[in-house]
């Protein structure tokens, strides 16, 4: 269902993920992150949903998220934005929830 990395761009920052899911027609937008001692746990949904990485990584594969890629970092996955002309949708750059 997603697209090897190879099918874009061979820009720099497009090869820094290891899989590039394509988002269905009503798939979620990362709005806000959670986070835990300074590392990422999980993500508010537009739909005021709240998940985990591990779900979110689950949804993203299934077309459920757009706007983010899947890379892998000391054998761990996670998400991150894809590359566009703004920074203000980075996942970096989202306000910070707590639970």
């Amino acid at each position: 269902m997603g697209k090897n990395k190879d099918d874009y761009s061979t820009s720099a920052p497009m090869n820094t993920f290891s899989e590039i899911p394509t988002p269905k027609d009503d798939a979620e937008q990362i709005v806000a992150i959670k986070k835990e001692s300074g590392k990422i746990t999980g993500y508010k949904l537009s739909n005021g949903r709240i998940i985990n990485k591990d779900e979110s990584i689950l949804l993203a594969r299934q077309g459920g998220i757009k706007g983010v890629g899947i890379s892998e970092r000391k054998g761990e996955e996670y998400l991150k934005s894809l590359p566009d002309e703004t920074e203000d949708n980075n996942l970096s750059n989202l306000p910070t929830i707590t639970e």
